[in-house]
């Protein structure tokens, strides 16, 4: 009864504070150019009641498979495709799925239910973990996918009972993860996995194996079926996808070997904590199950070493690595819990001081950022900044209480708190602290449209994040070589890049050119040209 009651409170915990960090200011953020792109998918698929050959703008695109897309649309259909923070609540969905089953995860390898909740709440405050779990795009679908894949092959491993169901449900799964962003889950996050348990654990293949197999089957069965049907329905459109994917593993993105060996500095608060925690020779005699600490290190480093080999790489790419990454690192963290008192080396001692004393500092100084980045905007956010400023101030004095008295559970908890509280009070005023003066929506062009009852097109194709904003497709007009296909019509809009204004003024001859305003959506300073585009209203005075 008392074990119950402390999983429930172990759970509530938990959820509330994933909760806070995937829930708040969920709608502050603008939309980046993969969650566009996702967004686009999901609102054609219910506008052309297509759900199986994906189009952005109206043109296919079968980059990437349509599971996470179908969630999205579904989300659209019941909120509203208006509401970003709707849009958004799917991948906030499976990051909870990702969290609780890396809560259990833990559990199940013997791990004791406070260090389960504390590699739990390690994972979500992992900052790439964090920013994905809000950021509607493939990567967290196809992760926390995998994981509950993993989960149940754990199980069929583990157990001699519901060998079937849990090889099924693996299966599943392993399916969902490939419907969600193709085999990267599988190659980053599954082999990885597969190689450390054998090696630490041992795999029974002679009484497994048929059930292995069989979760491998069903799995890809599940996950090929899309890739199957696009390229019987559309073979053309499929073949050049394929080409081009597989192209752009040997030559985009192109980084050394060595690129990701700064891995752990993704997960942000814990990055000195990572790195000593995959320190081997000092950890091994430290840990209280070294079997799970020898599992978890060898699933991070095979993690790595096969992103690495990769010759595209980019930075969220390393999401599977930090996922047992927050499980090795809560190996350290549950050494200091039991270990931070008189017993522990001062050389050691100093090292914790540094490692986390650090966020106190941080907290102290967060008032006065704020007063920088927010200048004369403060005065309308006195309430969040002043409440925030004294939780903070009361974080960094557990700190500093927690070194006095050698308890590091309060230094733990302050620094989620902390990792949460900065995170709640900064995405409110994420948009006073980047403002962009130049800012401006498609919003004009949409009133123009509709008040001079005309279509708009675009001279060159338009980024996502444009085409998002502006609610539909922009048909790109046909180019004959240097030569325009002009539109029938006596008077369109057209969005055309700033380069292209001697372009226009040589080819609509006849056509009276009219520059209405200029598209950027910059909320910050930053320019990047694709996110600009100047609006043309283009008459026939013929």
């Amino acid at each position: 009864m008392a074990s119950n009651l402390l999983s429930y409170r172990h759970s509530a915990l938990l959820f509330f504070v994933t909760a806070i960090l995937l829930l708040s200011g969920l709608d502050k953020i603008d939309v980046n150019i993969m969650e566009a792109r996702n967004f686009i998918s999901a609102r054609e698929m219910v506008q052309n009641k297509e759900f199986l050959l994906t189009t952005i703008n109206n043109e296919p695109r079968y980059q990437k498979p349509p599971l996470p897309t179908w969630l999205t649309a579904a989300s659209g259909v019941v909120f509203g495709f208006d509401s970003l923070f709707a849009l958004r609540l799917p991948v906030v969905a499976v990051t909870f799925l990702l969290v609780f089953v890396f809560y259990a995860y833990s559990k199940m390898l013997e791990l004791s239910a406070i260090q389960s909740l504390n590699n739990a709440l390690i994972l979500i405050t992992t900052f790439y973990i964090f920013f994905a779990g809000r950021d509607n795009q493939w990567d967290m679908y196809t992760h926390s996918f995998m994981l509950v894949s993993i989960y149940f092959l754990t199980k069929l491993f583990q157990e001699d009972s519901f060998c079937l169901r849990n090889s099924l449900l693996s299966g599943l799964f392993l399916g969902f993860s490939i419907l969600s962003k193709g085999p990267v889950s599988f190659y980053a996050l599954f082999l990885p996995f597969l190689i450390s348990y054998a090696m630490v654990y041992g795999i029974s293949f002679r009484r497994k194996g048929i059930y292995l197999l069989g979760m491998l089957f069903s799995g890809w069965m599940i996950g090929l079926s899309w890739y199957v049907y696009i390229r019987l329905k559309d073979p053309e459109s499929f073949k050049i996808m394929a080409t081009r994917e597989t192209s752009n593993w040997t030559s985009y993105e192109l980084k050394p070997f060595y690129y990701y060996w700064s891995f752990f500095l993704q997960s942000g608060l814990w990055a000195i904590a990572s790195l000593i925690a995959i320190i081997y020779p000092y950890l091994k005699n430290r840990v209280s199950n070294l079997k799970a600490y020898r599992f978890a290190l060898l699933w991070t480093l095979f993690s790595l070493l096969l992103l690495s080999i990769v010759p595209e790489k980019k930075v969220r790419y390393l999401v599977p690595v930090l996922i047992p990454l927050a499980l090795t690192t809560g190996f350290y963290i549950e050494y200091l819990l039991r270990n931070f008192n008189e017993s522990m080396g001062n050389k050691e001692k100093t090292g914790v001081y540094f490692s986390f004393g650090v966020f106190a500092l941080i907290a102290l100084a967060y008032p006065f950022a704020m007063i920088y980045f927010l200048k004369g905007n403060l005065q309308s956010h006195l309430f969040i900044f002043a409440f925030s400023s004294i939780l903070l101030y009361i974080c960094a004095l557990f700190i500093l209480k927690g070194f006095i008295q050698k308890n590091f559970g309060k230094v733990f908890y302050s620094m989620i708190a902390i990792f949460s509280i900065v995170a709640i009070s900064s995405f409110p005023l994420y948009k006073e602290i980047v403002y962009n003066p130049d800012y401006a929506s498609t919003r004009k062009a949409q009133i123009i449209e509709k008040q001079q009852r005309i279509k708009t097109y675009s001279l060159s194709s338009v980024s996502p994040e444009i085409v998002w904003d502006y609610g539909k497709s922009i048909p790109l007009i046909d180019r004959n070589g240097d030569h325009i296909c002009l539109p029938g019509e006596m008077k369109f809009g057209l969005m055309a890049d700033r380069k292209d204004s001697t372009v226009i003024k040589s080819q609509f001859q006849g056509y009276k050119i009219e520059k209405v305003y200029q598209i950027n959506l910059h909320y910050t300073k930053k320019k990047k040209d694709r996110l600009i585009q100047d609006y043309y209203l283009i008459s026939n005075v013929n």
